[in-house]
């Protein structure tokens, strides 16, 4: 897919580029990013070098991951250029009917509604533009700034998955939720039939 750019009130989306790598080596050395994110450890100018200059445009190009870094449009203190990073964020496919996100803030950045509002750009990207029907997020049981998140952006949760994500070798229980096209507003490329709000759950003997 053709990288795209995106626009919303404060921030600026784009796929990370080449001058993005001493901002992601420094977020990455945060300890709540290194507990709930699966980056490498440690994390050190190869990782943020292999990850901006070769998964990023490597999943862009090949349709497999689209990663997009969220910029400030205004730097704050009104020095020219871009702002600084305080997000990033991914859309990954998973399966022909969903895909999933996930996404870490910067230090220093988090309390001020900026990751929710690059989540919800990103989301409105994929189900306009990469054929999204279904987006999941999934977050390890107990990181509750990325449940916060999620649901700000209006993600349902759905439950716990016991064992549904592994964490550096180790298999984690994790929430998951969804978000559907209708919940923004905005048309599905395919219908959606609804479970009624009572079903009745008919029981057999043996």
């Amino acid at each position: 897919m053709e990288p795209t750019a995106l626009a919303t009130a404060r921030l600026t989306l784009r796929p990370h580029r080449p001058e993005d790598v001493e901002e992601v080596l420094a977020a990455c050395q945060d300890p709540e990013i290194q507990r709930w994110i699966p980056v490498p450890l440690p994390y050190g100018r190869a990782e943020a070098e292999a990850y901006v200059l070769g998964t990023v445009p490597g999943g862009w190009r090949e349709g497999t991951e689209f990663n997009f870094a969220a910029r400030l449009t205004e730097h704050p203190d009104g020095a020219d250029g871009p702002g600084p990073l305080v997000a990033s964020v991914a859309v990954v496919p998973r399966g022909p009917h969903a895909h999933e996100i996930g996404y870490w803030a910067a230090p220093g950045h988090r309390g001020r509604g900026l990751m929710t509002e690059a989540v919800l750009a990103a989301a409105r990207w994929a189900f306009t533009e990469a054929g999204c029907v279904r987006l999941v997020w999934r977050a390890g049981v107990g990181n509750a700034g990325s449940r916060a998140v999620a649901e700000k952006a209006g993600f349902r949760i759905e439950g716990v998955q016991r064992a549904g994500m592994e964490h550096r070798g180790t298999l984690r229980d994790c929430w998951v939720g969804a978000l559907l096209p209708s919940d923004l507003g905005l048309p599905s490329r395919l219908p959606y039939l609804p479970a009624p709000d009572r079903v009745p759950i008919v029981s057999g003997g043996a």
